[in-house]
């Protein structure tokens, strides 16, 4: 999503590519205290569920290596730490330090530790060996990277033959009725929702423009295979307001 003039965009807006990262941190800076709040809230906790089938496609047995990549809050990591059971191990990586820390925090006082490890991580340049992990998965990160098909690139590179990627994203509304709902709800809801229970609507607008500026569920498809990813599929979830890639690696 990078043009000529090597600028991106940041929402709606252009700003230059290398000033990407700092942007999107700030927001999750501003966020991470009540993210789990505002997911709840925004999504009618929803989201749980999304979360939950991500799992049970995930095809996760103890003993296996997951990374969960923008890992946020930890709501995936907590499950696949089950799943992997002792002799497993499960990352959370997050680009923000901010989230990490919410995150560790959160799932410590669960009682979720041992074979959980934090890393603070950029997605388009993953610090791991190539073919580490059985499982890979990113929910609701891939939309605030500034290089998409890099990240993808670099997670089929760390990605075990055999193994998984799972993309959870808010991705196109399947109707033109759903469309206009969701519009109406995103730019005037969600703002006024994250000033009163953030103090930050601007940061709730960023998150809204995002999810506009993300490729559709096709477009993304094409992405994952472009780097090598095979019998790449998606399922729309909620009418196609959030979708789920699934692609191997052989």
């Amino acid at each position: 999503m990078q043009d000529k003039d090597n600028t991106t965009h940041f929402g709606f807006k252009e700003i230059p590519t290398d000033q990407k990262v700092d942007a999107v941190a700030q927001v999750f800076h501003s966020v991470a205290a009540k993210y789990d709040i505002m997911n709840d809230l925004m999504s009618g906790g929803i989201h749980r569920l999304w979360k939950r089938h991500t799992i049970s496609q995930s095809g996760v047995r103890a003993g296996q290596k997951v990374l969960d990549i923008a890992g946020g809050t930890g709501d995936l990591t907590a499950k696949f730490s089950r799943l992997v059971g002792a002799s497993g191990q499960v990352i959370l990586a997050d680009i923000n330090d901010s989230m990490l820390k919410v995150g560790r925090d959160k799932l410590a006082n669960l009682g979720v530790v041992g074979n959980v490890q934090y890393v603070q991580a950029n997605a388009e340049e993953l610090p791991f060996p190539d073919n580490t992990f059985d499982c890979i998965t990113i929910a609701f990160g891939l939309r605030n990277v500034t290089d998409k098909s890099k990240a993808l690139a670099s997670m089929q590179r760390v990605l075990k033959p055999g193994g998984r990627l799972l993309v959870l994203e808010f991705s196109k509304p399947e109707t033109e009725c759903l469309s206009t709902i969701y519009d109406q709800y995103s730019f005037r809801l969600l703002p006024f929702m994250g000033k009163i229970i953030a103090n930050d609507s601007e940061s709730y607008r960023y998150l809204a423009e995002s999810i506009r500026m993300h490729p559709d569920q096709e477009t993304l498809k094409g992405m994952m295979e472009e780097v090598g990813f095979e019998r790449v599929s998606y399922q729309n979830l909620t009418g196609g307001i959030v979708a789920l890639h699934k692609g191997f690696k052989f």
